[in-house]
């Protein structure tokens, strides 16, 4: 039986529709729920335009493309009247910054350590849908996470989930820096929560712990300083500047999360299987990496979302790794891995052998 089944009858009052999507949400894994009015973000649209008027995109060209859509609800969708967004936890079991001097090993962002977070929250949005439409079947709607043109953290914040903090990710009372954002435009006129508070107060601690300095000002961001851009979206060379901050980082980056203090009230996830860490995803060695073929790829990586960035990506983040390990005993294949296919590999390598010498 559905949780839409065990609510039947069936009312139209705005806060009991609201009541009833709570409980689907709880229902289907996600830890946190609110509402927002699908106009309840009205400077979204200004600051993306400055923000990419600004560069701070990068080569990120999709964001550029669809701004206008982007921008607020109405410009995706114009029949959307609310917005629900959902937060489903991934607060992780260990210490992100542990493996931190670990130089022989590989550090990947804790989201991207077990299954692909866009199949497990979409999953759930369309579960959740489902007993949305059996609820109001006369009420459309349409389920997004991360890869549409939608602005999740402002509409977070405007749903009550947490705020936007000085790293620019949302931020829970609850949990901490550690939700995955999925969200649900409905046609429903829901009544809406009221909008998240910011409590970062005087710490600028996520700042202070970002290694190439990538927030120009509080609340802002410059992808292309950020080492989860640099080693995530960029597909070029890595800019010099950056390499030796990138340390032993070969996919992403948490710092700025998980120095925040609001984490001490975050429960792990441990919970949600489907975020438990896999073994070889931990603490991957380098060596293994930059040993790595497209097969070997995609046999490691299958069903996480590290799968995207393809073979070329990983082996170039992780040369830079093994040049700034200090370990000698990598050369020989670095030294392989300057003959490679890819000339961003190859110069990735040539670069760590520089570094290695």
């Amino acid at each position: 039986m559905t949780a839409a089944a065990t609510l039947a009858p069936q009312r139209t009052d705005p806060a009991e529709l609201a009541r009833r999507i709570r409980t689907f949400a709880a229902a289907h894994g996600f830890v946190s729920c609110g509402i927002a009015r699908a106009d309840a973000a009205p400077r979204t649209g200004e600051r993306l335009r400055q923000w990419l008027a600004d560069g701070c995109h990068g080569d990120m060209l999709w964001m550029e493309s669809r701004a206008d859509e982007r921008a607020s609800p109405r410009g995706l969708w114009p029949d959307v009247q609310s917005v629900i967004m959902l937060g489903m936890s991934y607060a992780p079991a260990h210490d992100p910054l542990a493996l931190e001097r670990v130089t022989d090993r590989g550090r990947i962002s804790v989201y991207a350590q077990g299954q692909d977070y866009h199949d497990v929250v979409k999953r759930a949005l369309k579960a959740m849908a489902r007993d949305m439409v059996a609820m109001a079947p006369d009420a459309p709607l349409k389920v997004f996470v991360d890869t549409a043109p939608v602005m999740e953290k402002p509409l977070a914040e405007a749903a009550g989930l947490g705020w936007q903090g000085k790293h620019s990710n949302i931020v829970s009372r609850e949990h901490g820096s550690w939700l995955f954002l999925g969200a649900i435009y409905t046609s429903l006129d829901l009544k809406a929560d009221v909008s998240g508070r910011d409590s970062c107060g005087s710490c600028d601690a996520c700042q202070r712990a970002c290694p190439t300095d990538a927030f120009p000002a509080p609340y802002r961001v410059d992808a292309r300083r950020c080492i989860s851009y640099l080693t995530i979206e960029h597909k070029g060379p890595i800019p010099h500047e950056f390499r030796r901050a990138i340390g032993n980082r070969i996919y992403g980056c948490d710092d700025c999360l998980a120095v925040c203090p609001w984490n001490k009230f975050a429960q792990s996830a441990a919970a949600n299987r489907a975020f438990l860490p896999r073994a070889e995803l931990v603490a991957p060695k380098l060596a293994d990496l930059l040993a790595m073929d497209d097969i070997a790829f995609r046999a490691i990586f299958a069903g996480s979302p590290i799968k995207r960035i393809g073979r070329n990506r990983m082996v170039r983040n992780a040369a830079i790794a093994a040049g700034n390990s200090g370990d000698a005993s990598l050369a020989p294949k670095l030294n392989q891995l300057t003959q490679d296919a890819d000339p961003v590999v190859a110069d990735a390598a040539y670069w760590a052998l520089g570094q290695l010498s």
